[in-house]
């Protein structure tokens, strides 16, 4: 058996070819790569998400291959015997005798932890390298983001842009405004839906990996297929990065918060879908950010300065903000539960099987393709389950569970703070809460509903209607006095007793027979 000094270990979200380890080549090293029982069963996964995860992995080897790396690609066949990526890792270095194992930082607090408490004896020399992924690196996070405290996504936005010269003009944002959301929040007309791009599909053939995933009777949900439609290498990423650019980035912002039932052959309407390509790291931010700027600067007044300011705003700010949130509050904002939410979460989140237009269509749409956009997950499912007050763990697991993109670092904090409000403010500095007039000014869904958006208190009613007032008096305490929600309040105070009485009930009646909805 060959020995090799070195072991260097690539999860299946590390899969950067540009990462510095692969500028020499060394027969000495042994690459491993390895489909993982306990990567695939810490949560319910997505079969889309799976099969995406194990074709980019196995692509990944592929390309070190051929560039003359040595890799060892194990599938599920080859790590079952082993317990867990632990129990892999020392019988590898073990077997191979190596001198150092080597791995790249976790971008998840939970295989960091493992990572943390790998044993290997002392004649195997342990040494953790960045990803060379983000753009904030890991130990500056303290600086921009203080533990524990509410931290501006826009400021630090801004310093982001000044740090890396982003859409600058010297020491000024370009066109004198940081930030152009308030031009971005149109909703889709009917004539508008015959504009809207197909989205550019791919055709990988996973049939192998589903027949692996059933043979080793891993559990998963959702709408399997065995051509995913999916990137699953840089060259995959890349054409989709350029269709959006060139079909989807002009009216990226205009349209990115518009909600359609209409969009059966347009479902992801002009938003990007890079994100499990960024988060599987087949992209890196800036390459992302300058190809699109790149795109802005030919355009000719095409794509507008809303558009790219609106993008580089949610992979330059929102996107390492995020991250930084999670690092910086980690792992006591895994526990947090700051509405003491403590209902357990509906089946149909499951099933897609509710009377609800707007969650039958984001849960179908989820369920179909492993992929929603913001609003549909923060305005539509995740307003849902704040407002009746479901467990954050479960709603952390369902979306880490129904989502491609959807990692841990990601996925927390989203879910957790802007969607639930379960850190307390952390990130956001009110409730994302809404009643059903907010889904209708934004989408169509409401007008072929079971219910009635109109409607307050009745049977025929919208429960996200009663539902929302509800959620505002259970928390009057909290909310009241926050400057973003107390006109909801004013508002309510206003009412008539009676009606406030009936929509009350109403809410009752919605909780207590939530599964029916």
């Amino acid at each position: 058996m060959k020995k090799f000094h070195s072991i260097r270990l690539i999860l299946g979200d590390q899969l950067n070819r540009e990462h510095s380890w692969y500028r020499s080549i060394d027969d000495g090293i042994l690459y491993v790569i390895a489909e993982l029982h306990q990567e695939a069963t810490y949560v319910t996964h997505h079969i889309q998400k799976l099969c995406s995860f194990f074709a980019a992995m196995a692509d990944f080897a592929q390309s070190l291959k051929a560039d003359h790396h040595t890799v060892a690609f194990f599938n599920l066949d080859a790590t079952v015997k082993y317990t867990d990526l632990t129990h892999m890792i020392s019988s590898l270095c073990e077997q191979h005798g190596v001198e150092n194992f080597d791995y790249q930082a976790p971008d998840e607090f939970r295989l960091m932890k493992q990572m943390g408490s790998l044993e290997l004896g002392h004649e195997v020399r342990i040494t953790c390298y960045d990803s060379e992924h983000f753009l904030l690196p890991k130990d500056q996070i303290s600086k921009y983001i203080k533990a524990g405290k509410h931290n501006r996504m826009e400021s630090f936005y801004r310093k982001m842009r000044k740090r890396f010269n982003i859409l600058m003009a010297e020491d000024q944002p370009l066109g004198d405004r940081w930030n152009f959301d308030g031009d971005n929040r149109k909703k889709l007309k009917s004539a508008d839906l015959a504009t809207v791009p197909e989205p550019l599909l791919f055709s990988n053939d996973v049939g192998k990996i589903l027949r692996r995933i059933e043979k080793h009777k891993i559990q998963s949900l959702g709408l399997a297929s065995e051509n995913l439609a999916w990137p699953i290498n840089s060259n995959q990423a890349m054409q989709l990065l350029h269709f959006f650019c060139q079909n989807c980035l002009p009216n990226f912002g205009r349209f990115q918060d518009a909600m359609t039932q209409h969009g059966e052959s347009r479902w992801s309407l002009y938003h990007s879908r890079l994100s499990f390509a960024l988060n599987s790291k087949l992209l890196h931010p800036i390459q992302v950010i300058e190809t699109a700027i790149e795109y802005f600067k030919r355009s000719d007044g095409s794509i507008d300065l809303a558009q790219i300011e609106g993008f580089v705003r949610q992979i330059l700010g929102w996107r390492e903000y995020i991250r930084a949130v999670y690092w910086a509050n980690m792992p006591d904002y895994a526990q947090r539960n700051e509405l003491n939410a403590q209902r357990n979460l509906p089946e149909y989140y499951w099933t897609g099987k509710t009377k609800m237009a707007c969650m039958q269509q984001a849960i179908d749409q989820s369920l179909n393709f492993a992929y929603a956009h913001h609003i549909q997950r923060l305005m539509v499912t995740g307003n849902f389950a704040m407002l009746v007050g479901v467990k954050p763990n479960q709603v952390d697991s369902w979306y880490l569970s129904i989502y491609i993109d959807a990692i841990e670092w990601v996925e927390m904090p989203n879910t957790r703070g802007m969607s639930q409000f379960s850190d307390g403010g952390l990130i956001a500095t009110k409730p994302y809460a809404a009643s059903g007039s907010y889904i209708n000014k934004m989408s169509d869904y409401c007008g072929d509903c079971h219910y009635s958006v109109k409607e307050r208190f009745t049977k025929e009613a919208c429960p996200f209607n009663s539902l929302y007032w509800h959620f505002l008096q259970r928390h009057g305490d909290r909310f009241s006095r926050n400057p973003r929600t107390a006109m909801a309040y004013r508002t309510w105070e206003k009412m008539d007793s009676e009606v406030k009485s009936k929509i009350i009930a109403r809410a009752e009646d919605c909780l207590q027979n939530i599964e029916t909805l």
